[in-house]
């Protein structure tokens, strides 16, 4: 299927707004994941210092790198060689640090909001069957205002991604949609998790008609999203609401559709899985890379499946540099 979205001389910059955090990765035991106040798999909000001393008693050694839904697709994106732009906010402290050294270090263009209130964080605890129990303290990044958002920010943007976490700050949501939108840029929103959606769907729903582009879904989101039985169902009723909807499978692969054509796109797996974190980031940021480069969309859907399938074989969402060469190589 053909990329009717952008072509030679168009904008390529990918600009992503969404909560600045920084992920704590830590191996653990179903026994201590038992003992953390969060059901395995799921994500609960803590304050600071609880995160931390559940972190002191973990036995296995930390990792702190970038996080947040947007800045883990948008440093994918980064990653492929494509041009980048963060906004979000985040504290003046070590973490805020770490999280502005390494968009720099990423060539990601930081537009980020400083403050004294400390960086927010995830703290994920992996059990040995790769999934991710995450204890959140938002921070920094929930307080972000309308007003933090620069009149430049979407400035040059073929796509302005929208993190779906972002609309429980309703003012700072239809600011960034609003900007985005007058800046000419494609507005793609990803529908976050299937809670978020349960919490605002009705209006999640009227910012999608009035605004969104390209909808981007997994398949529990969707179903929630539009009440639809079956994926085929799902994935057609968020193609009429969208010019682009895509429903993403996991395992199975995705499915894009527009302008009431479909295609399916084929999972990559292998050995060697050991943690989901990023899954979903990484999947949007080889499907938007590729969008915004003018490739068909059966290939953006493979470079999407490269990228998600190689962070799920390192802890975290941060891929080593050889395994973007082997993406960039065009090894799947």
């Amino acid at each position: 299927m053909g990329n009717d979205f952008f072509s030679d001389g168009d904008a390529r910059l990918v600009v992503g707004i969404g909560s600045a955090l920084v992920d704590i990765i830590v191996p653990a035991s179903e026994e201590f994941v038992g003992r953390s106040g969060v059901p395995k798999g799921g994500m609960v909000y803590f304050d600071a210092d609880t995160i931390q001393q559940v972190l002191q008693r973990a036995d296995g050694e930390a990792r702190v790198v970038p996080g947040g839904a947007a800045c883990n697709t948008i440093l994918g994106v980064a990653a492929l060689g494509g041009e980048t732009r963060f906004l979000g906010k985040c504290g003046q402290d070590e973490f805020g640090r770490i999280f502005k050294k390494d968009l720099h270090q990423n060539s990601v263009d930081p537009f980020l909001v400083q403050t004294p209130t400390p960086t927010g964080r995830v703290l994920s605890l992996i059990t040995p069957d790769s999934q991710r129990t995450m204890l959140t303290y938002l921070g920094a990044a929930a307080e972000m205002t309308p007003a933090e958002i620069p009149e430049n920010a979407f400035e040059g943007a073929a796509i302005a991604l929208i993190e779906g976490y972002l609309v429980y700050n309703r003012d700072l949501f239809l600011m960034a949609l609003e900007k985005a939108r007058a800046a000419g840029a494609r507005i793609v929103l990803d529908l976050a998790s299937f809670t978020v959606v349960e919490e605002n769907k009705d209006f999640l729903t009227d910012i999608v008609k009035a605004y969104v582009d390209i909808l981007v879904a997994n398949e529990d989101e969707a179903a929630t999203f539009t009440g639809a039985k079956d994926e085929e169902a799902a994935l057609a009723t968020l193609a009429e609401l969208s010019e682009l909807a895509v429903l993403k499978l996991g395992a199975r692969g995705s499915r894009i559709a527009t302008g009431g054509e479909m295609v399916a796109v084929a999972p990559i797996g292998g050995d060697g899985v050991v943690d989901t974190t990023g899954a979903g980031d990484l999947w949007a940021a080889g499907f938007l890379h590729g969008l915004v480069q003018g490739l068909p969309l059966e290939v953006c859907g493979k470079l999407a499946s490269a990228c998600g399938y190689e962070v799920c074989r390192v802890m975290g969402a941060s891929v080593p540099a050889e395994a973007w060469q082997r993406i960039l190589d065009g090894t799947y």
